[in-house]
């Protein structure tokens, strides 16, 4: 028998359904059903208006009483979480937001990838939503022209990249339009029109950032430390010490580095870990050549490790055992995962955005990339909290998503395959080391440019010096570690959430099989709780 509906439960899905309608890309994106013919307003009302609603909801949760420990987690996590949005509003963090990888540029057409195709129904949905978007862009439009007017324009790098993925977006509107139904020749004329129109749109929106935000955009990277506590708490849902993070941070890089260096003389002798990385590209046994090939590689592997896993070291509810690989349609070079719909019709699916002239692929690099996406990752974590119903309201299951938390626990999930003997292979292993030096060098840049901290050379960061930090500390091409450097310097915080969160999380196992309690168990119990700001998680597990 499930637990029973709660007063706190009742503001926390009210909350849920005045979120999801006044941003339905973020509903779609959740698996919330019925926003999908429309398109989030990033105006300056658009955001307004959704800063509003948490503090209205805020209020609300104050004359409510909890019940159980539930609705104890419930309040604990809705007061962090709707409390941050409303301090980032207050601080006009909100408005006119750019950067490369999860901006409103990127959002407004990469929720399409999310949408069925497969009916006439399906793309009558598709065209209504096509059709929002002159209208939003032009209110992410009056967003930037507030930004810069208001003396918080982005950064001009970052207008720069945005100038040219609004270009590249445009070219694909025509091309996502071209699998309609041939048979409904009205509704794919319509699809057509509305295709164009969109890519009209994102022109005229080259030419704002250009001509109207491009001459107020500052030359420095760095957001400042001020604005950075902020935007930490954003994705960790807690505060840390960030002067003791970028320590930890160098510390753990070191550490990282001595453990490749004894895996590069095991693989070749004398070999320093660079010059490994450098070898272990070129061997054929890790080479996969084409995006058919890496989706079929990917979706192997993803299948295999569900096969192994399930009921023996994790449960895994049937319902998430089907994992979809995907290669993305946009090419900028990341990779990500996307959760299942509510009703389990659309199954998680794990996307690669493959750059252009990118072919070949190594797979000793990215073996760990599999288990940080799928499972035990990030599937594993967003799917189960899905299914949770029958323990947890809707807005624990679908919209609470912390950073932190989320890919913290997938970093976790990286090293603990290793501990289960996933990568045994030196090669394998060496990328998964490479991997967590990666995240580990993100720390120390992300904090070291963003607060304007002393470089290890006694020089202040900036972003030529963490441009060759991190060609240091990665094995990755040269195009991804550009994209990589460019989304630190304009998404202050979000990088090191993954190694700080995998910090906290391998705290709290240590401390909970301390205690007695078996590693699935603890994986079970922390997972059951759906995702939490940091703070909430580590007081929920300490509560037992």
């Amino acid at each position: 028998m499930g637990r029973a509906a709660t007063a706190v439960d009742a503001v926390a899905e009210r909350y849920l359904e005045t979120s999801a309608a006044l941003d339905p890309c973020a509903a779609t994106e959740s698996g919330i059903a019925g926003h999908d013919d429309q398109i989030t307003d990033y105006s300056p009302d658009g955001v307004r208006e959704r800063a509003e609603a948490a503090r209205a909801a805020l209020r609300e949760l104050d004359g409510t009483a909890p019940v159980d420990d539930v609705d104890v987690v419930t309040i604990a996590a809705m007061r962090e979480r709707l409390g941050v949005l409303v301090d980032l509003h207050d601080a006009g963090l909100d408005v006119g937001e750019l950067n490369v990888i999860a901006s409103p540029l990127q959002t407004i057409r990469d929720v399409f990838d999310l949408m069925a195709t497969d009916s006439e129904d399906d793309w009558t949905v598709y065209s209504a939503r096509l059709a929002q978007i002159p209208q939003r862009v032009a209110g992410y439009a009056d967003s930037l022209r507030s930004a810069a007017a208001s003396g918080r324009a982005p950064a001009a790098r970052q207008v720069r990249r945005g100038i040219q993925q609004a270009g590249q977006i445009a070219e694909l509107f025509v091309e996502m339009v071209a699998g309609a139904p041939a048979e409904n020749s009205t509704l794919q004329a319509e699809l057509q029109q509305r295709a164009q129109d969109a890519a009209n749109a994102y022109a005229s929106l080259t030419t704002v950032l250009r001509d109207e935000v491009g001459p107020h955009a500052r030359d420095t990277d760095g957001c400042g430390r001020d604005a950075y506590a902020l935007l930490s708490r954003t994705f960790l849902g807690a505060a840390v010490d960030f002067d003791e993070i970028y320590e930890w941070g160098l510390d753990l890089l070191s550490r990282i580095v001595a453990e490749q260096d004894d895996i590069a003389d095991k693989l070749y002798p004398g070999a320093s870990a660079a010059e490994a990385l450098r070898r272990l590209d070129g061997e054929e046994r890790y080479l996969v050549h084409g995006t058919d090939a890496l989706q079929e590689w990917m979706q192997q592997l993803s299948d295999r490790v569900v096969d192994a896993l399930a009921d023996k070291h994790f449960d895994i509810d049937p319902a998430l055992r089907n994992l979809e690989c995907r290669i993305a349609p946009t090419q900028t070079g990341g990779i990500y995962y996307t959760g299942p719909s509510e009703d389990l019709t659309r199954p998680g699916r794990m996307w690669w955005s493959v750059p252009p002239g990118v072919h070949t692929f190594h797979t000793w690099q990215e073996m760990t990339t599999v288990f940080h996406e799928g499972v035990p990752g990030h599937h594993l974590q967003i799917g189960r909290a899905v299914v949770l119903a029958d323990q947890l309201n809707r807005w624990r299951r679908l919209g609470c998503w912390v950073s932190g938390h989320g890919e913290g626990w997938a970093l976790y999930a990286e090293r603990l395959m290793a501990e289960l003997g996933w990568l045994e292979d030196a090669g394998n292993r060496m990328g998964m080391l490479d991997a967590q030096r990666f995240r580990a060098a993100r720390v120390v840049i992300d904090i070291g440019v963003h607060c304007g901290l002393t470089a290890p050379d006694g020089g202040v960061w900036d972003a030529d010096r963490a441009w060759t930090f991190l060609q240091t500390h990665s094995a990755m091409a040269e195009e991804n570690l550009r994209f990589e450097l460019d989304r630190y310097l304009g998404w202050p915080g979000q990088a090191p959430s993954y190694a700080i969160g995998q910090r906290i999380w391998q705290q709290l196992r240590d401390q909970t099989l301390a205690r007695g309690v078996s590693l699935k168990d603890f994986h079970s119990r922390a997972l059951d709780l759906g995702g939490l700001p940091l703070e909430v998680l580590q007081s929920a597990l300490a509560a037992g």
